[in-house]
């Protein structure tokens, strides 16, 4: 059972305190709780190990894919292929964050992988600034959270400065106009970017221009000119660059190839956030505690849950039954991607029946904790819950 503490005071006066403004928008309070999930010092050490474990198992199955040729069983569009081998041989095309999805890991129940979101990973700022600020409010330490993600981040930029030493250090952040909660994402990304010494600027994606030839461009509206910057992080799913601009995956490519930019996350963390990845774990680590069984047919006797290989948010899930039937199922707009089953685990539940996933990010090592709180099937109604170790 999930053990809750109220913590009464809001974080809001802490958030302007510490200069975290934009925070403050409605889109990313309005779903947050009063209440954090207590956990042991163990457990926050076992999600870390955990999500350290987890990396390097999926660069194992990456590498699998590659040397095997499994890009078209695993869903990757073909003309992403290139752009994923080249960023895949270039260590300097550094893996920036991304979040491990998990059952269990508390009250005895063990740590199961539900996903790893290695592209376009949303909830930073819930949990690295959000729920740090709450701790604060309340005049608890910070020590009592496992929580270093803006500072893990920060140093990922840092290594990615280290190792482009002929690129300059000019980051240029884009999302899809229209939502909100992403561009809270990436202004927390550039604020730690910022810190590690990136000139940045922000655009949404639709105001970029690429050029094979010359690299990636901002138009910066104080003088009309278009600026050259040496870095690009996209809040942008490679799967939907691929299918639905196909040119600019030639000119991405391009980019790459000829050292004019660096892409994050990079092209390759498509192999990852492919959920097709998890039945290839299964097979290179069978039984492994951290694993659940997964294939792409129903598991016989066994209730699993169905998902598409590309879904987000819980969309086009089903949970099925040991004798096949479904128990529920959510609709969305993913229904043409290819499915796999997974094991089914039960999430842990608090003493109202509600269900509690652990996100634990991972930016070059896990560094931060905090949990989805909803129904059955976690989809984009679920709440935001912050975590203390008493």
């Amino acid at each position: 059972m999930i053990s809750l503490r109220s913590l009464a005071i809001s974080p809001i006066t802490q958030l302007r305190n510490l200069g975290w403004n934009w925070m403050l928008g409605q889109d990313t309070l309005s779903y947050l709780t009063n209440e954090v999930v207590q956990i042991q010092p163990a457990e926050a050490d076992a999600y870390y190990d955990a999500a350290n474990e987890l990396f390097e198992m999926f660069v194992a199955a990456g590498q699998h894919i590659i040397d095997e040729n499994r890009f078209a069983e695993v869903g990757i569009p073909a003309n992403l292929v290139e752009l994923i081998k080249l960023s895949w041989d270039d260590d300097r095309h550094i893996h920036l964050y991304g979040r491990f999805d998990l059952a269990g890991g508390i009250d005895g129940q063990p740590i199961k992988l539900i996903e790893f979101n290695a592209d376009t990973a949303t909830c930073l700022p819930e949990t690295a600034i959000v729920q740090y600020a709450h701790l604060k409010a309340n005049n608890l330490d910070e020590s009592q959270q496992f929580n270093a993600v803006f500072e893990t981040l920060t140093s990922q930029f840092e290594e990615l400065l280290a190792v482009n030493p002929d690129l300059q250090p000019t980051l240029l952040l884009s999302a899809m106009r229209g939502y909100p909660e992403d561009d809270t994402n990436v202004a927390l990304i550039g604020e730690a970017a910022r810190e590690a010494g990136f000139e940045i600027e922000f655009d949404f994606v639709d105001n970029v221009e690429f050029s094979a030839e010359e690299g990636i461009f901002w138009q910066n509206p104080k003088n009309g000119q278009f600026e050259k910057l040496d870095f690009w992080f996209k809040l942008v799913p490679w799967e939907a660059i691929a299918e639905d601009e196909p040119e600019l995956v030639q000119i991405l490519t391009e980019i790459v190839r000829n050292r004019l930019a660096v892409v994050l996350n990079p092209a390759y963390t498509l192999l990852f956030q492919s959920k097709y990845i998890l039945k290839i774990l299964w097979e290179l680590y069978p039984n492994h505690p951290l694993l659940l069984e997964t294939d792409t047919k129903p598991l016989p006797g066994k209730a699993c849950v169905e998902k598409v290989v590309f879904g987000r948010e819980g969309a086009n899930t089903r949970i099925l039954n040991a004798n096949g039937t479904e128990r529920l199922a959510t609709d969305g707009d993913y229904c043409d991607y290819a499915k796999i089953y997974q094991q089914y685990v039960a999430f842990p539940q608090d003493s109202a029946g509600n269900t509690y996933q652990a996100g634990v990010f991972y930016a070059g090592e896990g560094c931060g904790l905090g949990f989805r709180r909803g129904a059955l099937i976690l989809d984009n109604t679920a709440g935001f819950v912050g975590h203390m170790i008493p």
